[in-house]
């Protein structure tokens, strides 16, 4: 079963080239004032930066923060949203927050490469829902994670999300790890879901979200695995032609600056910043649940063959993972121990 592509690869090049156009442009706006010096009558400019596509659930989110921001802090501070990789991948983001020429980013995965602890994260159906999750955040990362992430460096304000993770690919359904032996999957930069996969059969390679869709649509890639929020807004579904419902792996989002660099700011404009970033998760919960259900009624209208997986035949080819996990990392079993014990029923007493 194939569809007409969604576009050329010509104009998918030049739709990328024309990006990196823009982020260059971004990048320079933010380096020449827009992060953190005084604009007009003194009010602070905070930028703030996210991979998402338009439509996605970090735009949806990220642009309701500003909104929420911008309304409290009339007078006092504004703050700029750059979406869709405008000032490029989450890796360089990490970067501008470090030096301070960016204020703030959403990044996901990629924080397990900048401290291993979040590789927490990175194991497969450890999170089982949103209410856990709420219990693993106060068990786990404020504790154990959040400290980590001060001592590389950055700082951590409050705990959004990217989503459930699911397999989309252009070869095959796969209802369980065998059916992914031979498939070439893209992974966002990661170290833990490289494993993850390798562990599985697949044969994945990290790559910027950029950079995705071109690579779906030229074969370079056969698949991919992401919340069903960011396949629709990239429009993945018009170059793949199976959605396997794994659910392998819960990604947060961490709203995240530069340790250093954010006390620059005002004291009162970090302390409401940093309070309304906390109050956002409500939202971001109930729009992620509900783009959820919506996102997947929109895909089943598609092309797409669409089938769900077997969980347990995923997770027993993933132990391995939780070992290495658990036996280099740092408190590794522990992180896994008190995360596990944080959705057990008793935690709900």
């Amino acid at each position: 079963m194939k569809r007409p592509l969604g576009r050329t690869p010509g104009l998918a090049r030049a739709s990328v080239a024309a990006g990196s156009v823009v982020a260059s442009v971004a990048a320079a706006l933010i380096s020449f004032g827009c992060a953190g010096e005084g604009g007009e009558a003194g009010v602070v400019e905070l930028s703030l930066g996210h991979v998402g596509s338009p439509g996605s659930l970090y735009d949806v989110t990220a642009n309701e923060f500003a909104r929420r921001v911008n309304e409290r802090l009339a007078g006092r501070a504004e703050l700029h949203v750059y979406g869709a990789s405008q000032l490029g991948g989450d890796d360089a983001m990490l970067q501008r927050l470090r030096l301070g020429t960016l204020d703030m980013s959403i990044p996901s995965t990629i924080m397990s490469s900048m401290v291993d602890a979040f590789g927490l994260f990175e194991m497969p159906y450890l999170v089982r829902d949103r209410e856990h999750m709420k219990r693993i955040e106060e068990a786990v990362v404020w504790p154990e994670l959040a400290p980590r992430a001060e001592e590389a460096g950055y700082r951590v304000l409050a705990v959004w999300e990217n989503g459930f993770r699911h397999i989309t690919n252009s070869r095959r359904p796969i209802h369980g790890p065998e059916d992914l032996s031979g498939i070439k999957l893209r992974t966002p930069r990661g170290v833990w879901r490289v494993k993850l996969f390798q562990a599985l059969g697949a044969n994945p390679t990290p790559m910027p979200f950029s950079e995705v869709f071109v690579a779906l649509q030229t074969g370079v890639m056969d698949g991919q695995e992401n919340p069903l929020t960011q396949v629709t807004s990239s429009k993945l579904h018009e170059v793949q032609d199976y959605l396997s419902l794994t659910g392998h792996v819960y990604s947060p989002a961490f709203v995240t600056t530069g340790a250093g660099p954010w006390e620059r700011h005002p004291e009162d404009v970090r302390t409401e910043v940093e309070a309304i970033a906390r109050e956002m998760q409500a939202f971001v919960y109930e729009t992620a649940a509900r783009m959820d259900e919506e996102l997947l009624a929109e895909l089943e209208a598609t092309e797409m063959e669409i089938n769900a997986a077997d969980p347990a035949r995923f997770e027993s080819a993933s132990e391995p993972v939780y070992e290495e996990f658990a036996a280099t990392v740092e408190g590794g079993q522990s992180l896994i121990d008190r995360a596990r014990e944080a959705g057990a029923p008793e935690a709900d007493s």
